[in-house]
């Protein structure tokens, strides 16, 4: 059962085209993931899918309604985590839950115990009476969770969910997104961090451009990347020159430089290491390390997509500081 149903999105600023025929559906119990780099378009579609900004074309349901139309009655059943923190620094965990939970109009004696629940449910039990400026970076991502979901609504948007916290703090908001799927609640995800979709979403679709370029099964778009066979070189030595020479005396396999300075080989039959070695030996190139790769998530956000994953990260990050 579709929850969510969007059909050619377009949003026009000014002569720039943000997105550009978006057509996609998030099915009822489900994490969906959206992937994609900077000005991808991932954020614009948010805004418009909770109301925030409005499209210039398309058609957007939400648990039957629509979006454009009677966005009030979505926003009553949807819940909202932004990337950045909403919430007020000068009240307490509990106060910013239950100011959060009467924007909904829940009854006191019933938002005082949803309060008290979440903060039970999210660890933060101990800290429900300090302000909201104290927490860590890590405990504010909570609450901002907590408070997303004060209402139980049938939708949760998280944009960009672990980003800025530490290791810590995003396996047990992991962990958190894990359980309140099991209960029920469906996720609209976004995320730069492709090992997190690879963990959390049972379907990922891309997004470059403006365009959603690719949308299956994580468990398919693995099994298909895992058709191919890769191995990874560590050397003092992955120049042009040498991955030209290589490419050039090699040419029934893809020979590449990975984001991190390693020679690839990749191919569709299983690799004998054994030529490459004494190909490089002979260059009097020094291999630190050889090994076998098992495609992942990241291998096939690269091959469909043309982006190194390790970039859109950097690029993210460097947003946020």
């Amino acid at each position: 059962m579709e929850i969510l149903n969007v059909e050619g999105l377009t949003k026009d600023y000014n002569g720039f085209l943000a997105l550009k025929g978006v057509d996609f559906s998030v099915e009822k119990g489900e994490i969906f993931g959206f992937l994609g780099p900077n000005g991808a378009g991932k954020t614009t579609t948010i805004n418009i899918l909770t109301g925030l900004t409005r499209p210039t074309s398309g058609k957007i349901s939400i648990l039957g309604n629509d979006v454009i139309k009677d966005i009030k009655k979505v926003q009553e059943n949807i819940g909202i985590v932004p990337d950045e923190s909403n919430l007020y620094e000068e009240m307490s965990g509990t106060e910013n839950l239950e100011f959060c939970a009467s924007l909904y109009g829940i009854p006191k004696e019933v938002r005082t115990k949803r309060a008290k629940e979440l903060l039970l449910q999210f660890g933060l039990q101990d800290t429900g009476k300090k302000k909201f400026k104290a927490y860590s970076k890590g405990m504010k991502r909570k609450l901002v969770i907590a408070a997303g979901i004060i209402h139980e609504p049938g939708i949760l948007f998280l944009d960009e969910p672990t980003t800025g916290i530490d290791v810590e703090s995003a396996r047990q908001i992991r962990k958190l997104i894990f359980e309140l799927n099991k209960t029920g609640t469906t996720i609209f995800l976004t995320t730069h961090y492709i090992e997190e979709a690879q963990r959390l979403c049972r379907r990922i679709g891309f997004i470059v451009e403006g365009k959603v370029i690719k949308i299956d099964e994580t468990a398919k778009l693995l099994a298909e990347a895992q058709k191919e066979h890769i191995v990874e070189f560590d050397t003092d030595d992955a120049s042009d020159v040498l991955i030209g020479s290589l490419k050039s005396d090699f040419r029934d396999f893809k020979v590449s430089r990975s984001s991190t300075g390693k020679i690839h080989i990749t191919s569709k039959e299983k690799i004998d290491l054994m030529p490459f070695m004494r190909y490089l030996d002979e260059k009097k190139v020094n291999i630190l390390e050889a090994k076998v790769l098992h495609p992942s998530l990241e291998d096939v956000f690269v091959k469909i997509t043309g982006i190194e994953a390790d970039k859109m990260k950097k690029d993210k990050e460097g947003k946020k500081k």
